[in-house]
């Protein structure tokens, strides 16, 4: 059993290697799906929350706003810490329950949550921050101040490079990315 974590900043473009690890024969945990799970109504996750935040966190039926949660959490690093510190432990417990056989973890806090310490390989993807805020405001439909918040938020790329075993570049050229990233498994999958 070979567990492989992937990680980096949002909009390095992490999921889209996801199809590659399947077909080297890795079940994809998609920790960012966990994490939707753990903040489900009526969860201990969504309950940690609210009392890290507040009640104007939930919509009216009583489900999480994540724009509400976004616009506090990603407001400074402290509240940022916060909602790791929150959430970051019901999401280890979610995907604790997933692992067997050979894994991906594909998880953007995967070594704040110690999750890289189960990990035989951790995998950092990383990419220009034009690069990244252009994605970030496209697949979240948000502003771009507003994915400037989350970007600055979260850990600069030295932190992925001194806590990555890997470091491949998702500046654009998907074929490279992918052929960089199916050497890697396959080097880990050998040793």
């Amino acid at each position: 059993m070979k567990i492989i974590g992937l990680t980096g900043p949002t909009g390095a473009g992490k999921s889209s290697l996801t199809a590659t690890a399947k077909g080297f024969g890795f079940k994809v945990i998609d920790c960012d799906l966990l994490a939707r799970k753990a903040v489900e109504k009526d969860t201990e996750g969504l309950k940690a929350l609210v009392s890290a935040f507040g009640e104007d966190i939930l919509n009216p039926n009583g489900e999480l706003d994540r724009k509400a949660l976004g616009a506090k959490a990603f407001k400074n690093k402290e509240n940022t810490e916060l909602l790791n510190e929150t959430l970051l432990p019901c999401i280890v417990k979610l995907v604790e329950k997933e692992c067997d056989g050979d894994v991906l973890l594909d998880a953007p806090t995967l070594i704040e949550s110690g999750l890289n310490k189960k990990c035989d390989a951790v995998i950092g993807i990383l990419a220009d921050r034009e690069i990244r805020l252009k994605r970030i405001t496209k697949r979240d439909n948000i502003t771009e101040d507003d994915a400037m918040l989350r970007m600055n938020a979260g850990k600069p790329d030295d932190f992925y490079k001194e806590n990555c075993d890997y470091i491949i570049y998702n500046n654009g050229n998907t074929a490279e990315l992918k052929s960089e990233f199916a050497e890697k498994l396959k080097e880990i999958k050998e040793r």
